[in-house]
């Protein structure tokens, strides 16, 4: 006990019948400030499970630790006194003088980076896939393995490196993101590297690129698979020497960066194709990570929609009826959270009241590109979303009979960015 009371770090003490024996202060504080734990099961105390959680579905450090001996480490929901966190769990069996294991200590850590209710920012879910993934996330965060991110277009990849990068040791540090799409071919070694005055026409002053930018923290590498094949050997060269030059410099620089990189695209096939180096692809996914699409998680659409409607509504209280949760489920969501995302934007233009009926679901989705059924197409472009915001935007400002303020107050908006989207609308000839 005067060993764990000595530990920053919340930890606990139970037996072989998973009976708590001892808890320090840091845990008592942080899970249990109220009641003692001692003599409390684990399961019952952190899951409130009346059996051990392999036996209620969940995996369990202690039955995995018993199968191979050693330590064991996983991700948990945890019930704490703000609800339940996620929390990362490192157990450690103790083992009597004829090697029975005899006593676990158990130690606890928040993982900050996600939510398993309804949260304004960071991710969201407790869906089984989900939840895997967070795993695999807690897992590789604290080390310096780089990292690919897989999935299909707005499954959140961003969201993903930034967990990974605040859940590292180089948190304090910026996290430096770069779009590889956007970035031209002959500015992409520039950008990234950056240059010295006179290295081209038009470079009146030296840059810094934005690996030095990144120094001491993370560089994400966005949609990688877009790099054009001149500039993959320069990025293979950075990330196996560690150095770079500016561009029109001789100096050797070195990169105190831990990269992340993410694509939809299947880079096993450009390989296979030769438009994406293979020695590249090795590098870039030490520790590859799927990101599940929405349609492999359903089940946290309910704890998704919520968080999203007070993102693109923070001034309002809305909610969803129950029906309109139900035809919400239904969808299959080609274009992933960020197409639900846009529905429940063009949804909440549509919606006076503080709860969005079934009616205005189906609205917004008639007002959307659809193939049949419940099923919503591939996620409309960047320029048919705006005529679909224009368009709803232009049928709740007609049928209103109020001052523009009382307006911009029902749409959870600014008055000035009311303002705006009206001469967006003038523009478009709306």
């Amino acid at each position: 006990m005067s060993y764990l009371e000595g530990l920053s770090d919340p930890h606990i003490l139970f037996d072989a019948q998973y009976r708590i024996l001892a808890a320090n202060a840091a845990y008592r504080r942080q899970f249990s400030p109220e009641r003692s734990v001692i003599g409390r099961t684990c399961y019952e105390v952190s899951h409130h499970f009346s059996v051990p959680c392999d036996q209620a579905g969940e995996s369990c450090p202690l039955a995995q630790s018993r199968q191979s001996g050693q330590r064991e480490r996983l991700l948990h929901l945890h019930h704490t006194p703000k609800g339940e966190e996620y929390v990362n769990v490192e157990l450690v069996p103790l083992s009597d003088a004829h090697g029975k294991q005899v006593f676990f200590v158990e130690k606890m850590e928040a993982l900050r980076v996600a939510q398993s209710q309804s949260a304004a920012q960071g991710l969201i879910g407790r869906a089984p896939e989900f939840q895997r993934m967070l795993g695999l996330v807690a897992r590789v965060a604290p080390s310096q393995a780089t990292v690919l991110l897989l999935g299909e277009s707005g499954t959140g990849k961003e969201l993903v490196a930034r967990a990974v990068h605040e859940a590292s040791a180089r948190s304090h540090r910026p996290l430096v993101a770069v779009d590889c799409s956007s970035l031209p071919e002959n500015l992409f070694e520039s950008e990234l590297f950056g240059h010295e005055r006179g290295a081209f026409t038009g470079a009146n002053a030296t840059t810094t690129g934005l690996i030095e930018s990144a120094s001491g923290g993370t560089l994400f590498l966005d949609e990688v698979g877009d790099i054009p094949l001149t500039m993959q050997v320069k990025l293979l060269r950075l990330l196996e020497t560690g150095t770079y030059r500016r561009v029109g410099s001789t100096e050797l620089r070195h990169a105190d960066i831990r990269v992340v990189s993410a694509t939809h695209r299947d880079l096993a096939q450009m390989v296979a194709k030769g438009s994406f180096r293979q020695d590249l692809y090795y590098r870039l996914s030490t520790f590859p990570i799927y990101l599940p699409a929405l349609r492999e998680r359903q089940d946290d659409i309910v704890l998704l929609a919520a968080a999203l409607l007070e993102r693109v509504a923070p001034l309002r209280k809305l909610q969803l009826s129950e029906a309109a949760m139900r035809l919400l489920q239904a969808q299959d969501f080609p274009g992933n959270v960020r197409e639900l995302r846009n529905l429940l934007e063009r949804t909440a233009l549509l919606c006076d009241g503080d709860t969005i009926a079934v009616t205005h679901v189906q609205q917004a989705l008639r007002s959307g590109l659809r193939t049949s059924g419940a099923v919503m197409p591939v996620a409309p472009a960047s320029g048919a979303l705006k005529t679909l915001a224009h368009a709803a935007l232009r049928q709740v400002a007609a049928g209103h009979q109020g001052s523009r303020s009382e307006l911009a107050r029902k749409l959870g908006i600014s008055e000035r960015s009311l303002y705006r989207k009206l001469k967006e609308l003038d523009r478009a000839g709306e």
